[in-house]
């Protein structure tokens, strides 16, 4: 029997990638998002099996754990679904994108943990091991300007993750936390900026090799089919022109003379 990841937000970007590592690495995938003309197309490609949910609607939550519970065991959950909106000083924040960005990268995380946490359990008891893995951003690690709402949000996730590994201490469930920088990921920053595509493409203008979604993907990837008694706690990956979340180069890397 061949392990089964879920992974949320896989209807594109880190998510996407993400069930395309995992199928080339010989798992099960269940491809979860709200877009099922795109989960469609990604299960008709990767043979991933497509579940349509809003996991910040808890009937929708429900919904997945029932199907996963009938249709097979769950050794992974690969917590990917997120977002951004705005990039206002705290002062100027909206409160109803600070809501959203808190029920899409936290509620919903709890939400899905609590759920299907109990077909995790009973994967781990009879397969080894289970695992929980987060994909929470640099923001979680480091303020800067403008992004003080993503990065409460995503401080909270992450925050979600180091407790849960304390929690679950003693069983065999590994908790592991993988946080990109700068990742190309154009419909993330378009959807961050409110569809301003001029505003989007100035984010990656003159960053050479910024990450890709398939770089995350392949980290996941490593984290997921390392042995089952290694945990990778905290993943923290940039790229080399992004030497920290507020020192990044713009223009061609090249050896100083």
């Amino acid at each position: 029997m061949n392990r089964r990841a879920v992974v949320t937000g896989a209807s594109s970007g880190i998510g996407e990638a993400t069930v395309r590592a995992l199928r080339a690495t010989g798992w099960d995938v269940a491809a979860v998002a709200r877009r099922a003309d795109r989960l469609a197309a990604l299960e008709s490609e990767t043979g991933a099996v497509a579940f349509a949910a809003d996991l910040t609607q808890a009937t929708d939550v429900a919904a997945l754990a029932a199907w996963l519970a009938e249709s097979g065991p769950v050794h992974a959950l690969v917590q990917v679904a997120g977002g951004a909106r705005g990039t206002d000083r705290a002062e100027d924040g909206k409160s109803e994108d600070w809501q959203w960005m808190f029920d899409v990268n936290v509620l919903a995380a709890q939400r899905t943990v609590a759920a299907l946490l109990p077909l995790l359990r009973r994967a781990a008891a009879s397969d080894d091991h289970a695992d929980l893995l987060f994909v929470t951003s640099t923001a979680a690690q480091d303020a800067y300007p403008g992004g003080a709402g993503y990065n409460a949000a995503k401080a909270g996730e992450a925050m979600l993750a180091h407790a849960l590994r304390l929690e679950l201490n003693g069983e065999p469930i590994r908790v592991v936390e993988v946080a990109p920088g700068m990742v190309y990921t154009p419909e993330f920053t378009l959807n961050r900026l409110g569809g301003d595509a001029d505003a989007a493409a100035k984010v990656y203008a003159g960053v050479e090799k910024p990450l890709v979604a398939e770089d995350v993907a392949d980290v996941i990837a490593y984290a997921l089919n390392a042995p089952g008694h290694v945990n990778l706690d905290l993943i923290t990956m940039r790229p080399v022109a992004q030497s920290a979340q507020h020192l990044l180069a713009r223009g061609p890397l090249r050896v100083r003379e």
